[in-house]
């Protein structure tokens, strides 16, 4: 079964048909004129040479005008099926697009009117101009970002805003000094072109030159850093000069370099991170990923666990967080069944993920006691009751 045009009405079929059916009957009778049919001559019953040419080749149009347009529709079709709507700023793009393919069909069809009579021509050039309107439509709405970077402006719109990991981005001294960006790119979440101002280049040396030992390593540490990062496949790291010679500090110069060239901040200072984006600069702040990836939990936290089964070793009860991390504690196999509330001993990350060891509180101690002490006060109370 063809597929069913979803998005395309059945209306433009048979507007492009009827076009084909019309430039069809006007091939008919160019040719029926050309072949010498005389309008006196019947050929067919009631129908002379010319008029033959015309029902044929009307004929031919309908059936090929309707597979043709069918086919190209669905083409369309297929290639527009993602959008599921139409948000004012695809209307705008895909009226600039359904405008321009017109134009730029219009331009190159219109020779087709000096190879025929014009009135049997005009039916195509109409064909090619409406395919070519609904062309430029999908594609200005896939490419509407572009398109409203070009004209939106004067429609009254804005390209939508961009990710930040999609520009180029300007490394700070401490994204060097840190040496975790390696690893970072290294695990395919960080990669494109990445610019390091001489200005940073120029710290790290003052560092690496350094009397003193921890900065001298720190320094090292960066350029060594920058050096790796370099080899890597997936990164072009590129040394620019200092387009701010007029800005004193180094954290001012990367803000002004990246409100000039429309790059990304890629930092691990906090606070540079906050000037920056109050400065109205794309912020990278590598120290809020590394915070966002952190564990759940942390050594000495209390969390408040459903202990479903028994642990490996004796007296052990096993639950789990909400995110599938196991919770293994220590003494708290009689609490199987129930919630209670443990503080985190140890944190273990491994490859296939991370587990928890716990140990019970001293309020989950104390209600397991008093639970103890009501479970034989109840026992008490039935032998009391079965003596009587």
């Amino acid at each position: 079964m063809a597929p069913h045009l979803t998005r395309v009405p059945s209306v433009a079929v048979e507007l492009l048909r009827l076009l084909l059916v019309a430039f069809g009957a006007g091939v008919g009778y160019t040719l029926a004129e050309r072949m010498g049919a005389s309008p006196d001559v019947r050929v067919l019953g009631t129908f002379d040479g010319v008029w033959l040419g015309v029902v044929l080749g009307a004929a031919v149009g309908f059936v090929v005008g309707g597979v043709l347009s069918r086919f190209v529709l669905r083409r369309l079709d297929r290639a527009e099926r993602a959008l599921q709507g139409l948000a004012p700023e695809q209307v705008v793009a895909g009226s600039f697009g359904f405008l321009a393919g017109v134009v730029l069909v219009a331009v190159v069809a219109w020779p087709l009117f000096l190879l025929g009579n014009p009135v049997v021509m005009l039916p195509l050039f109409f064909f090619l101009v409406i395919i070519g309107g609904l062309f430029g439509f999908r594609v200005a709405q896939r490419r509407r970002d572009a398109v409203l970077s070009a004209v939106g402006g004067r429609a009254g719109l804005a390209p939508r805003r961009g990710s930040a990991a999609l520009l180029p981005r300007v490394v700070d001294t401490s994204v060097a000094v840190d040496g975790r960006i390696l690893d970072v790119v290294r695990a395919g979440f960080l990669a494109g072109r990445m610019l390091v101002p001489e200005p940073v280049l120029g710290e790290l040396q003052t560092l690496a030159d350094s009397s003193d030992v921890v900065r001298r390593t720190k320094g090292r540490r960066g350029l060594d850093i920058l050096t790796a990062l370099q080899r890597e496949s997936g990164v072009e790291l590129e040394s620019i000069p200092d387009e701010a010679p007029g800005v004193p500090d180094v954290d001012s110069k990367l803000i002004r370099i990246c409100l000039d060239r429309g790059v990304a901040l890629l930092t691990f200072d906090t606070n540079l991170a906050k000037v920056a984006g109050i400065a109205g600069v794309r912020v990278l702040n590598v120290h809020a990923l590394a915070l966002a990836l952190r564990p759940p939990v942390v050594v000495g936290d209390e969390i408040s666990v459903h202990m479903l089964k028994n642990g490996k070793e004796t007296g052990q009860a096993v639950g789990y967080l909400d995110d599938g991390t196991m919770v293994v504690t220590e003494h708290a196999a009689d609490w199987i069944g129930h919630d209670c509330t443990v503080m985190v001993t140890s944190v273990l990350t491994t490859g296939n993920g991370r587990m928890v060891f716990a140990k019970l509180t001293s309020g989950s101690r104390t209600s397991d006691a008093g639970s103890s002490v009501a479970a034989s006060a109840g026992r008490g109370s039935d032998a009391a009751r079965g003596r009587v």
